[in-house]
């Protein structure tokens, strides 16, 4: 596998440095669809399965093959020549909703729910415009990019203390090293940093926290920056494999829904009440999916989790608080960071 890294269209838009979606829509969207009921369109994998099931009717789901083809459904479902209706619900991660023309989104409604919310995802629920501007976002979950070891107990123990996430420059990750597949994540764990930044650069195997855990089980990769969430699930069977969330933080990445224009209705408020409660918070959890609700509120639940997957779902508040969200760049960073990244390759 080449350790070169090329920046792709898909590496440019999570970067912030395009806009919209210039993915081909997948032939699930292009044909005609059953026009009864609102339909909730999400990526494969983005949503927690218990979740989805819950779906009220007249309510209906549609799951496609990645965050691009849900953009591009809810841009084609807009065009009043298109075949496939206008979804009444997206699910989108913040990096693609943060690219999105707001035009094509409506207020969320039931901002209640959002009012139980941290403080730390309201921010998200206006995709950062500012205070008392419309919620247009459900922040439904999120998750921090931590660092996963495969038998390397000693790296991940120096990777929860002080050193963090300077650790990936170990001499022993030498080419061993699985990055994010988005610059922006590896500029912000490389502290924007050029010396650092060519350090990070010069360990990689690849650039693909896809399929990261593969190359980690398969014994290509030594470590990996992946999001917590997909992590969950697999520590539970797979001894090999430590967690290290960074005491100094990590940036977070987060799960949103979002109502597109139109006339659409409101989402079901019995289904997002169910997210709040037991017993499908316990299973939610257990997915690796955490709502942004206080520690009282996920408390019950939390205790049904083994220990160590519960310190990592919600560590200390000192912890999280020391953790950060991406808003969209401006053109200025986005071409600041884009030269940063450039500057950092390792030589041909």
């Amino acid at each position: 596998m080449s350790r070169r890294h090329v920046m792709n269209r898909r590496h440019v838009l999570q970067l912030g440095l395009g806009a919209g979606a210039s993915v081909l829509l997948p032939a699930a969207l292009s044909g005609c669809r059953r026009s009864q009921g609102p339909l909730l369109l999400a990526a494969k994998g983005s949503m927690p399965v218990a979740w989805l099931d819950q779906l009220p009717s007249p309510w209906r789901q549609e799951l496609v093959g990645g965050s691009g083809a849900v953009v591009q459904g809810l841009v084609a479902g807009q065009r009043p020549a298109a075949a496939a209706p206008a979804p009444a619900l997206v699910s989108l991660p913040d990096g693609w909703a943060g690219d999105l023309d707001l035009n094509r989104l409506q207020p969320f409604g039931a901002t209640g729910f959002v009012d139980r919310l941290l403080p730390a995802a309201w921010p998200l629920s206006r995709l950062y415009r500012p205070e008392g501007q419309p919620v247009l976002a459900f922040p439904w979950a999120f998750s921090p990019w931590v660092m996963v070891f495969r038998s390397l107990p000693g790296l991940a123990a120096r990777a929860r203390g002080q050193e963090g996430w300077r650790v990936l420059e170990d001499p022993l990750l030498k080419g061993r090293l699985v990055l994010p597949s988005s610059p922006r994540v590896a500029v912000e764990i490389g502290g924007a940093d050029l010396t650092r930044l060519q350090r990070l650069r010069a360990q990689a195997l690849a650039y693909n926290e896809v399929d990261a855990l593969s190359l980690l089980l398969n014994g290509d990769a030594l470590a990996a920056v992946v999001p917590l969430q997909r992590l969950i699930p697999l520590l539970r069977r797979d001894s090999r494999l430590e967690v290290a969330w960074p005491g100094s933080g990590a940036p977070l990445t987060w799960q949103l829904l979002l109502r597109p224009a139109g006339m659409q209705p409101e989402p079901p408020h019995q289904w997002l009440e169910a997210l709040f409660e037991q017993p499908l918070l316990a299973r939610i959890l257990a997915g690796g999916w955490v709502p942004p609700l206080p520690h009282s509120a996920l408390a019950q639940a939390l205790e049904l989790q083994p220990r160590q997957i519960r310190e990592l779902l919600l560590p200390t508040d000192a912890v999280l608080q020391r953790c950060w969200s991406l808003p969209p760049l401006s053109p200025k960073r986005r071409l600041a960071m884009q030269t940063l990244w450039d500057a950092a390759a390792p030589p041909v």
